[in-house]
């Protein structure tokens, strides 16, 4: 090499340098500018989680100008929240209070004129949508739940707790007031957190008349049925024929061992003169639910599922022409299940919610090309990095919705068709969120063991540094046939994991809507199979990242999350140093004899433990059975009041824990059911969440 060569090459050499260094002062000036601008700003923590406020839509005025919302706020004094009412124009403006009584406050009707009509604590109350003098209408013993108005006003249609069998011995024993015992015949003894007392949720209609309610009939008639449907039923399951002559609502009319294994609920319609009931959905056998007509009244349409005992299975809108009568399946041949829905002003459209590849989005049909024949094209209408929630209703500006991201609780906006853009209403938690250090959310896809594609949400925390190694968490989503969108959660907060110093992933294995009903059923009797192996694909694949400390891996979840957790922790070979499980199911066997909604079971496990078709759910993908290769600490958190997943299995699972010295601690919260309501007990369950990481990973 020649001298002219060597200088050019030592040149080259030393440019080549010079701007690396003038790359990397770039990075280093990026990182702490970004570092800077962190500091300026907060992180989520469990205080500040329950500091938010709490936003849900009520209703809109009827020119669709203002927008009545709830708002909740939680006090750490009282632990306990208290709910009212505020008035916003839906073009944006300040918020005015509207109630601000002790309590709850819940908007029953927004009349024409302006007259709002809302429900606290169980009695009716009017006042004018712009403010002024609030007056009572109704002075009940007892209240009223779950109210709707006739179309003229003249009848209120309620429901009621009615005894109908003496399960409970001051019942059955008038002379032993101070007894406390439960004596039962038949299943369906106790349901989610609540023993059955005897008493049933009965729909009932009564004439009114300037808040004077007349004589209430029982649609049910005294039988053991519930309208609304338990525990979770509530003013969606009743609904008003256009006339004001018929009532709709939703029952399961199945007594004790057969209401336990079904899921075949129909919708009623009871005629207010001839006072006879007839089942509108006779031959449908799975749930059938929210009942809406069209504004024009010409219309019914409602919720339907085809399998009787499946409780995830696809959910499809079903339309009924009162005109033609005929009854079509408007989805049918769409290959996704439907969260809820709502009709357009003009009747021409329905507009509704579905999960579709990781998050909730907005659908249409339009009616206008159904035929008896052919059903209508379904189109997405909105697309973007965030879930949309309630429908509230449409308005000139487009459709009043509320939405979230994984990084912001809800709000309320106003969805443009035309622009296909969200414009918030409400901003009752702006300017918390606008103070915290951003958290970096991104979708990540990997080639699952079978070579299926499988997608991830991955959360980073605020100050994410690339050239740095983090402790990671897999998070083991619910359901098991739960979407794991961006929505925003007051406990498993991926917000606030993050905000710890957490990287979290959440794939979104077999079993999750949003990627077609063939994903969405994969999980049926599969409970130990695929969907663990789609977890641990997930986490292997993200551990190859240079920033993923492989030595600090977590797995945490939730019911069937905890089922999960607890499976991993017997096959997981080493690839975790700490697991979380709260209320997860650990013993299938034990977990079948004391569940109460067996109809969940008998589908999805495949039936009982003694039929021996079965005989892998309660071996191979038994939790118990894997107990011999337990040797990674575990947390376990079991609620007392939980009957979907009784006391028993977390006390199992600890149990089994300790004898083979894994460190392991449990945490009892006596109070709960499978959540946690209690703002004070969310904080000890975060605080434990969180301590145990920092002891273990």
């Amino acid at each position: 090499m020649n001298k002219v060569s060597v200088l050019t090459c030592a040149i080259c050499m030393s440019l080549n340098a010079f701007a690396q260094e003038a790359r990397e002062m770039r990075v280093d000036r990026a990182l702490i500018t970004n570092k800077l601008h962190h500091l300026e700003k907060d992180v989520m923590t469990p205080e500040k989680l329950w500091q938010l406020g709490r936003v849900s839509a009520e209703g809109l005025s009827a020119d669709g100008q203002f927008l009545i919302y709830g708002l909740s706020n939680y006090s750490f004094g009282e632990n306990k929240s208290e709910k009212n009412l505020f008035v916003v124009p839906v073009a944006g403006g300040t918020p005015v209070s509207f109630t601000d009584d002790a309590g709850g406050a819940s908007v029953v009707e927004i009349g024409k004129d302006g007259t709002v009509i809302y429900l606290v604590n169980g009695q009716l109350w009017s006042k004018p949508l712009q403010g002024g003098e609030a007056k009572q209408l109704t002075n009940i013993e007892g209240g009223l739940e779950n109210v709707k108005l006739s179309p003229d006003g003249k009848h209120v249609l309620f429901s009621r707790s009615v005894l109908i069998h003496p399960y409970h011995s001051v019942d059955k024993y008038a002379d032993l007031p101070k007894s406390n015992v439960y004596i039962y015949d038949n299943l369906d003894y106790r349901h989610w957190d609540t023993f059955n007392n005897g008493r049933f949720n009965h729909p009932f209609v009564a004439s009114y008349d300037s808040g004077t309610l007349g004589d209430p009939i029982d649609l049910l008639d005294g039988e053991p049925f519930y309208s609304p449907q338990a525990p979770f039923g509530g003013a969606d399951d009743f609904t008003w024929s256009p006339d004001g002559k018929a009532v709709l609502y939703v029952c399961k009319k199945r007594f004790g061992k057969d209401y336990a294994t079904t899921t075949n609920t129909d919708i009623y319609r009871y005629d207010l003169v001839s006072k006879t009931t007839t089942n509108l959905t006779e031959g449908l056998k799975g749930y059938d639910t929210h009942p809406l007509y069209s504004p024009d009244g010409q219309k019914l349409a409602w919720l339907s599922m085809k399998t009787d005992g499946y409780e995830a299975d696809k959910n499809d809108i079903i339309l009924f022409d009162r005109g033609s009568t005929t009854r079509v399946n408007l989805t049918d041949a769409w290959d996704g299940t439907v969260n809820s829905f709502i009709w357009s002003n003009d009747s021409r459209r329905l507009y509704f919610t579905a999960p579709t590849k990781g998050t909730v989005q907005l659908f249409a049909i339009d009616l206008s090309s159904a035929r008896k024949t052919k059903t209508p094209e379904v189109q997405q209408i909105s697309e973007g990095a965030f879930d949309i929630g309630d429908l509230v209703g449409e308005t000139a500006r487009g459709l009043v919705v509320s939405s979230t991201t994984m990084t912001r609780a809800a709000e309320i906006y106003i969805y443009d068709l035309a622009k296909r853009s969200l414009t918030p209403i409400t901003h009752v938690n702006d300017e918390v969120f606008d103070n915290l250090a951003e958290t970096k959310v991104e979708g990540r896809f990997t080639k699952a063991s079978d070579g299926a594609d499988l997608f991830s949400w991955v959360i980073y925390p605020p100050d994410f540094d690339p050239t740095k190694k983090y402790p990671t968490l897999l998070f083991c989503q619910g359901g098991p046939q739960s979407a794991t969108t961006l929505g925003y959660s007051f406990r498993w907060n991926f917000q606030l994991m993050a905000s710890q110093g957490y990287i979290v992933i959440l794939p979104n294995r077999r079993g999750m809507p949003g990627w077609g009903v063939e994903w969405n059923h994969a999980i049926s009797k599969d409970w130990g199979g695929q969907p663990i192996q789609d977890y641990l694909s997930a986490i292997d694949d993200l551990a190859k990242e240079p920033y993923v400390d492989k030595a600090r891996i977590g797995a945490v979840g939730a019911s069937y999350g905890g089922y999960s957790v607890f499976m991993l922790a017997g096959v997981h070979e080493g690839r975790f140093k700490t697991f979380i499980s709260h209320c997860g199911l650990f013993d299938m066997t034990s977990w079948y004899g004391t569940t109460e909604e067996l109809f969940f079971a008998n589908y999805d496990l495949g039936g009982p433990y003694w039929d021996k078709q079965n005989e892998k759910t309660y071996t191979t993908f038994n939790p118990i059975k894997h107990i011999d290769k337990w040797n990674t600490p575990i947390l376990i958190f079991q609620g007392g009041k939980d009957f979907r997943v009784p006391v028993g299995q977390g006390l199992e699972a600890f149990q089994a824990a300790q004898l083979k010295n894994v460190k392991s601690r449990l945490v009892y919260l006596p109070e709960e059911n499978h959540w946690v309501l209690s703002g004070h007990n969310a904080q000890v369950w975060q605080r434990e969440f969180f301590a145990w990481l920092k002891e273990t990973l």
